[in-house]
């Protein structure tokens, strides 16, 4: 058993990469799907053992065919990898579990095997992000996550998500080039792709220009992937017209990792090395982060399509994430790290929500959920938790992670002040967006009275409860993502000089 625990951090990309394949096979209705599910709570179980060795024995190295690094290829997982993921494989998992009868709805039942082939490629590429230690393979399990996602957007029976994924295949192209250009300054400069090697290397580097270059690509490359304002506009139209389960996943999980790879990327290889890149980190990077916040809940305060309406508050909250690295710090890291773990325990729910609505309203505009809160009060109380949750109320998840920027905030005294009413005001405006949807569904009256009751899965009811009462437990005992999120922002703040 101790051989196999050795061999998890390969096994969290090579269970669904080998498993992929054989879904295509798969042709009986539902054995596609529970392939696919197996597959996905696989590597939940790997990535939860995963963290317990990190908690307990701190940082894990794998090295590919017992060749060392730089030499060959390594895989690493620390507190913040751990933590991705986790994100991961739970929306994942979660995800699949609830959405059986949803995907079967909205797939054909003859597209099913490749569709559940590409959930499983996704989820590879994502996870092989997060356990790769050197720059050139996070490139390939970038493109390989991104090529599964177009599949799995335009999936589904919406026509409109064709030319979502059209803009999505051209903002992301860009922001992998970007990136590709980057490594490439950095690889002509240096002779290497590992990320340990790259930070020694790069401080023997007498001219210094190609790295300021490389920076500057690989952030903007990586901001295009991680949808931060103003590189967002593919974000908006894939959440809305994708699969209800495909969002949920997506919205969970997949721009949070790009964030990932942007502050490990930034602070392990540029900040220590460059002279004065972590002002000029906190100066690009400051000003987009309270953008975003202010756009996006500005944005779905006048959103009429739920689904749309969620995705701009996630760019509003990508924005919060941004904004506590940008303080470089390690109570700001540590905000903005753990409000990844909460946003996705917050959003998934949220999402899981949508789709149960989308079985009875038939629609998903607000006027076409009204009176729904009476017809569905089981699946509306889940909704309102993931909704504290998100706007921040004390006592969920979401409350803890703005807690500690507020407080991250203060640390930098005067010019902290305006950030902290920043954080109050959008999270009011989060208030005025939630409540729109919660007077329609309450308070408005049904369009029309359906004919029969609709068919509710109950699975999908399960799961959403699972996943609103995650936002209540961790909002109670949030020790798990914030020792994880303070190891990871200690680890990145260690590599500056």
């Amino acid at each position: 058993m101790n051989a196999l625990v050795d061999h998890f951090p390969a096994l969290q990309v090579v269970v669904p990469m080998l498993m992929a394949p054989l879904v295509v096979l798969l042709r009986p209705r539902g054995l596609a799907w529970a392939a696919c599910t197996m597959a996905s709570v696989l590597t939940f179980a790997i990535a939860i053992q995963l963290v317990q060795g990190v908690l307990v024995g701190g940082p894990t190295s794998y090295l590919m065919g017992s060749w060392p690094a730089p030499y060959g290829i390594e895989l690493k997982v620390d507190a913040f990898s751990a933590l991705l993921l986790l994100v991961v494989t739970g929306a994942s998992v979660f995800a699949l579990v609830g959405g059986r009868e949803s995907l079967d709805g909205q797939i054909e039942a003859g597209r099913q095997p490749y569709f559940y082939a590409a959930w499983l490629l996704a989820l590879a590429g994502l996870s092989g992000i997060v356990v790769a230690a050197d720059a050139f393979n996070i490139f390939v399990f970038m493109e390989i996550s991104s090529l599964a996602s177009y599949v799995l957007i335009a999936g589904g029976p919406d026509r409109r998500a064709l030319p979502s994924v059209f803009k999505y295949l051209i903002m992301g192209t860009i922001g992998a080039t970007f990136y590709l250009i980057g490594v490439g300054l950095i690889y002509m400069m240096t002779g290497t792709l590992n990320l340990g090697d790259m930070e020694l290397r790069i401080q023997a580097v007498a001219d210094q220009r190609p790295i300021l270059a490389a920076a500057g690509f690989i952030t903007v490359g990586l901001a295009l992937k991680a949808a931060i304002f103003p590189l967002h506009v593919w974000l908006p139209n894939s959440y809305t017209y994708a699969p209800h389960m495909v969002t949920a996943f997506l919205a969970a999980c997949a721009t949070k990792v790009s964030l990932y790879i942007l502050l490990r990327f930034d602070f392990f290889v540029f900040q220590g090395n460059l002279e004065g890149h972590a002002l000029q980190f906190t100066f690009y990077l400051m000003p987009v982060a309270i953008l975003g916040i202010l756009v996006g809940s500005a944005v779905a305060m006048f959103e009429n399509n739920i689904k749309r309406l969620l995705a701009f508050s996630s760019i509003a909250q990508i924005g919060y994430i941004i904004l506590g690295a940008s303080f470089v710090t390690v109570a700001g890291l540590t905000a903005g790290i753990v409000h990844i773990f909460n946003h996705a325990l917050a959003k998934g729910a949220l999402f899981l929500a949508v789709a149960l609505f989308a079985t009875v309203a038939g629609g998903l505009r607000l006027d076409d959920l009204k009176g729904i809160a009476r017809r569905m009060p089981w699946t509306f109380g889940a909704f309102v938790i993931a909704a504290l949750s998100l706007i921040g109320v004390p006592g969920t998840a979401g409350f803890v992670s703005k807690w500690y920027l507020i407080t991250a905030a203060m640390e930098l005294g005067t010019w902290g002040l305006p950030l902290v009413a920043l954080i109050l005001v959008s999270s009011l405006m989060a208030v005025v967006y939630i409540w729109r949807i919660v007077e329609a569904a309450c308070f408005g009256e049904a369009p029309y009275e359906p004919a029969a009751p609709a068919s509710v899965p109950p699975l999908l009811v399960v799961t959403l409860w699972l996943t609103a009462a995650a936002n209540i437990y961790f909002g109670l005992v949030p020790e798990l993502p914030l020792t994880l999120s303070g190891d990871a922002a200690a680890d990145l703040l260690g590599h500056l000089p």
